[in-house]
């Protein structure tokens, strides 16, 4: 079969990947969201369920204020003796971290905060019972660039030995992203470069000692679109396993720009999740230049393809694990409980275009053709009250359908906020009460309408998908689908209170 998407769509970066018997485990990057750093579970490597998330508790990850794109950046995931360890940055608050449970969907421990600079930390551990850390440079240092390495000792996090300069790459810029591996008596060290972006790739090289020297891969980079047509670019950050039937594989990510002919190259779903097959040629693996691969002879055993979910009714005592936090939430600012089938969310003076934690919660967009809506009952009273769906990059870039109070009425509403520029696009008063919102989706726009229950659909506005790209507004993350509730300002004396949302492909 040919397989060119993603195994994980939508913004899941920087894929770290374990087996334990028949069982796989991956986790990614989650940068200013909340909970932080999902974590997934598969029988085959190509269907993957969320099961949780490795930190869900604000001592683990303190996120408040982050910049847009800090956070956490490219998360470990290994297993050894029974144990799962995870081991990432907050860059946030400029520290490294290592987290264990005995179960992968937690709860984890409390953090064991490192001495140890840089960002993209991972373990090896080795047959001896010796563990290797590696990571990159320091990078709010002058410290040469490369891949830095020593021994941990990860029950104390205490670094047991000199930290070393092992491998500078192949010349590529900013070698970061690094993964250890012992394999037939040799150390393989995978590293990315050429940066996050479109000149992204996969360099390797090996040796016979944990510290090296190091002889680079005589078909480096192992991994990497750049210069090409290809649908996916920015392949990079990957990590090897071997499945159950000895083949070894990779998961990578990689971007897919919107396919609009004749507009440029402009992606908004974040950076994905990609799975390719691994071959070895005199003791080096070999994972090719194109992801359009045949899998003939390897094709794996897949799972029932799990039905996409597409409505959640609030009906339960927590958050399906789809939905996240922008940073740390408030404290009382959601609940289910209050009433019960229903997400209410109390707005605060901090809104969506404040580098701090609005009243949100939001899940990502994982397809360019798609569909949300949401039930709303919502009784603004005060000026600058609204809450709605927004479609969500960061604070600078995003477009809200809301329901609030403008010049003493009661309006449901379509802005825009594009860098330092907004504007309300359209609006009309509404008198009731309940309100449905919708967002349509295509590679090129986002169509936003509303309905009263029971009625015909009305279209407010539209806007481009590309303003909301990566190439556009910036930053490491993609788009969010999310609830939210603000005064704007002030205090919002109104809780909103959302029924469902439905999210149709």
């Amino acid at each position: 079969m040919k397989y060119n998407n993603p195994v994980i769509s939508g913004f899941h970066p920087d894929p770290s990947i374990c087996r334990v018997g028949e069982d796989f485990y991956l986790v990614t990057s989650s940068f200013e969201y909340f909970p932080g750093v999902p974590i997934f579970h598969s029988k085959d490597l190509v269907n993957w369920k969320q099961i949780g998330h490795c930190l869900t508790r604000e001592s683990q990850l303190p996120l408040h204020q982050s910049k847009s794109s800090m956070g956490i950046f490219a998360p470990t995931i290994r297993h050894n003796n029974g144990r799962f360890y995870m081991i990432t940055t907050n860059l946030s608050i400029g520290k490294n971290l290592l987290v264990w449970s005995d179960k992968p969907e937690g709860p984890l421990s409390d953090p064991i905060w490192l001495d140890w600079p840089g960002i993209d930390p991972s373990l090896l551990f080795d047959d001896d019972g010796k563990v290797y850390l590696t990571g990159t440079q320091n990078i709010f240092s002058s410290e040469p660039k490369g891949i830095y390495q020593a021994e941990i000792d990860v029950e104390t996090g205490d670094i047991l030995t000199e930290r070393r300069l092992i491998w500078q790459g192949t010349g590529g810029a900013h070698p970061e992203g690094p993964h250890l591996y012992k394999i037939n008596g040799f150390y393989y060290l995978m590293i990315a470069e050429g940066g996050t972006e479109y000149g992204h790739m996969v360099t390797m090289a090996r040796s016979e000692q944990p510290f090296g020297p190091f002889e680079s891969h005589p078909y480096n980079p192992i991994l990497t679109h750049r210069s090409s047509e290809s649908p996916i670019q920015a392949t990079g950050h990957a990590d090897l396993v071997q499945y159950t039937d000895g083949s070894w594989w990779t998961v990578f990510l990689g971007i897919r720009p919107a396919p609009i002919p004749f507009s440029g190259k402009h992606h908004h779903l974040g950076r994905e999740t990609f799975l390719a097959p691994v071959d070895w040629e005199e003791g080096w693996p070999i994972m090719g230049a194109d992801v359009n691969i045949e899998m003939d002879g390897r094709t794996l055993q897949l799972e029932e393809i799990e039905q996409w979910r597409s409505k959640d009714d609030f009906n339960g005592n927590t958050l399906d694990y789809t939905w996240n936090f922008l940073r740390n939430p408030a404290e009382g600012s959601w609940s289910l409980a209050e009433r019960p089938g229903w997400l209410t969310l109390h707005g605060s003076p901090i809104s969506l275009n404040d580098v701090d934690s609005p009243t949100f919660v939001g899940r990502r967009q994982q397809h360019f053709k798609c569909k949300v809506s949401t039930y709303l009952e919502f009784s603004p009273v005060l000026e600058g009250e609204e809450s709605g769906i927004t479609v969500f990059m960061n604070e600078r870039f995003h477009y809200e359908i809301a329901l609030g109070i403008r010049d003493g009425v009661k309006k449901v509403f379509v802005r825009r906020r594009i860098g330092s520029l907004w504007k309300v696009e359209s609006e009309r008063e509404y008198g009731q009460e309940g309100i449905i919102l919708s967002v349509q989706a295509d590679a090129k726009n986002y169509t936003f309408s509303y309905q009263q229950p029971g009625g015909g659909s009305t279209i407010l506005g539209s806007g481009e998908c590309s303003v909301l790209s990566t190439e556009v507004a910036g930053g490491f993350t993609g788009v969010y689908f999310g609830l939210y509730a603000t005064g704007n300002g002030r205090n919002s004396s109104t809780p909103a209170y959302f029924d469902w949302f439905e999210y149709y492909i």
